[in-house]
């Protein structure tokens, strides 16, 4: 499956303007101009469906998207009070209060810069505050508990998400099931290195569990905005838009959403093989299709 083709009918409504078979690719000069994209749909969903429930995701790549949006919500004096979210993931074993724990960060770079109401914003380690791996019980019941909240707010609007160099998306490194709910998932090596950035370059500091939304349930979102810049990226997106479908890329998993849109630079977008057609694709699209 090749990224970008298919037919778009207009949809019924402003927060789902398209509907294609396989995901959008759109190659942008830089982490700022995917930012804008990212930042207006949502802006404009917001607007139709003030209580929109938006899917947040950690890490580096999302960062620009969330100022982008925290600047048109406040340029635009949008009303953001009824807007709930849900976080990708979470380590285990790290207390809320953490500064590198999810729950803090999505606090820092979400919450606060677009005046989120905090007690609308939730991760999946909410309910264990630090609850060590050893405690079967109440960490084995954390994930389907997740899975329910989300179904209960009405389902994810927009989910964010960046990709690993490995290809995984949220913590479901190569192997995770494309069917997988939220679960406690052993991190990779890899993961657990790209991560030592953010523990003072220390991996030992970086836990070595988690709990993470599984592909199945990132799958239920009804739009899908994966985000990825720089070089390191571009053999996973490679993989992820024209390989095939597997579970040793679970972000390929991504060419069967109904509703995705991938967003790279030019050195992501490097190993593309049909990078010409998505960028005069993403041209020539009507302005009203929005992605």
């Amino acid at each position: 499956m090749m990224g970008g083709f298919g037919q778009k009918p207009v949809s019924s409504g402003p927060h789902e303007r398209r509907k294609i078979p396989m995901p959008e690719i759109i190659i942008v000069k830089n982490e700022a101009e995917a930012g804008e994209i990212y930042g207006r749909c949502v802006a404009d969903l917001i607007k139709a469906k003030p209580n929109a429930v938006l899917g947040l995701a950690t890490g580096s790549s999302p960062l620009a998207a969330y100022q982008a949006l925290a600047k048109i919500v406040h340029d635009e004096s949008i009303d953001v009070s009824q807007v709930s979210g849900y976080a990708l993931d979470e380590y285990i074993g790290l207390p809320l209060t953490h500064p590198e724990s999810y729950h803090a960060t999505i606090h820092r770079t979400v919450v606060e810069p677009l005046g989120l109401d905090p007690s609308k914003v939730h991760v999946p380690g909410d309910v264990l505050n630090g609850t060590p791996l050893e405690d079967g019980d109440k960490v084995a019941l954390a994930g389907p508990a997740y899975d329910r909240a989300i179904e209960a707010a009405g389902g994810i609007d927009v989910q964010i998400l960046g990709i690993g160099t490995d290809g995984h998306v949220g913590f479901n490194e190569p192997g995770s099931s494309l069917a997988s709910g939220t679960r406690v998932k052993t991190l990779a090596e890899q993961t657990r290195v790209d991560n030592a950035r953010f523990f003072d370059n220390d991996i030992n500091q970086v836990p070595t569990h988690c709990i993470t939304q599984g592909i199945g349930t990132i799958m239920k979102a009804r739009h899908l905005v994966l985000l990825a810049f720089g070089a390191g990226k571009a053999e996973a997106i490679e993989e992820t838009v024209e390989g095939g479908v597997s579970a040793f890329c679970p972000a390929s998993a991504l060419q069967m959403h109904p509703h995705a849109t991938i967003i790279v630079d030019e050195e992501a977008a490097s190993r593309l093989r049909h990078k010409d057609y998505y960028r005069y694709a993403y041209t020539h699209k009507p302005a009203w299709q929005g992605i």
